[in-house]
């Protein structure tokens, strides 16, 4: 009798997700799908392949409900749930002066980041967000094999929720830091592929900051420096054009 062989969903968003996939993933025994944006992952496709498992090692819009319920899809979050659920969750813990949490793999539900659990692994918070996000892909990649090795069942989740707020882009900004410590956290937790960097505004120019390397009593960072006047003037002209469209509607 010929054993049909699984397929699997693998779900991301950024370059590095992509790669782990072709590097480790993909090699895996089975057939394994890449999907990197919301429209090639439909219901109808879902049900064509009927994957074993929907692996999402990040993804930045909502599941829709009816592939939830279709297969098994799993995510991995950044922090000791229930912890930390919520949104922005390496930011938000490194704000809160964490330098270490844990790497959870639950299974998705409608309420975000409250399904059973998988397992858990330690993850390092040191280094650059992007460098953390990479460590966190490369942790993920090794915790799915164990998940389809192991055909794990998740257990409830246990202990009293704390939920993160996904942080907006203007919260990027650089304000009332006590040290350069805190500062330096503050840089390195933004600096990352798709992310607001860290910033100020002065002059009528913005100074975004990335690579920041903290040492005795200075921090040393590369600084992009833009037009924030002419950022500033753009952006309330398309408002004024939408708001101007919306009162012709």
């Amino acid at each position: 009798m010929t054993h049909t062989p699984h397929h699997y969903v693998v779900a991301g968003c950024k370059s590095w997700h992509r790669r782990a996939f072709d590097e480790i993933l993909s090699k895996l025994a089975g057939s394994w799908h890449y999907v990197g944006a919301p429209e090639q992952l439909t219901v109808a496709r879902v049900r064509e392949l009927h994957p074993r498992y929907a692996f999402f090692l990040h993804w930045s819009w909502k599941v829709p409900a009816e592939i939830l319920e279709e297969v098994e899809c799993v995510c991995f979050h950044m922090t000791d749930v229930p912890y930390g659920r919520g949104g922005s969750p390496l930011q938000n813990l490194i704000v809160r002066g964490h330098r270490s949490t844990k790497l959870t793999a639950l299974r998705m539900t409608p309420e975000f980041d409250a399904g059973p659990v998988y397992l858990k692994r330690n993850l390092l918070l040191e280094g650059g967000a992007e460098e953390i996000y990479l460590r966190a892909c490369t942790l993920s990649a090794d915790m799915i094999k164990q998940i389809v090795r192991e055909q794990m069942q998740p257990l409830p989740q246990t202990g009293e929720p704390v939920n993160f707020k996904r942080r907006k882009p203007e919260e990027s900004e650089v304000a009332n830091l006590e040290s350069l410590e805190r500062l330096h956290d503050f840089i390195r937790m933004l600096d990352a592929e798709g992310y607001p960097r860290a910033f100020l505004s002065h002059a009528g120019y913005r100074f975004e900051f990335s690579r920041p390397a903290l040492y005795e009593g200075r921090i040393v960072a590369d600084v992009n420096i833009t037009n924030g006047a002419k950022k500033t003037k753009a952006k309330k002209s398309k408002a004024a054009k939408s708001n101007a469209k919306g009162a012709r509607e």
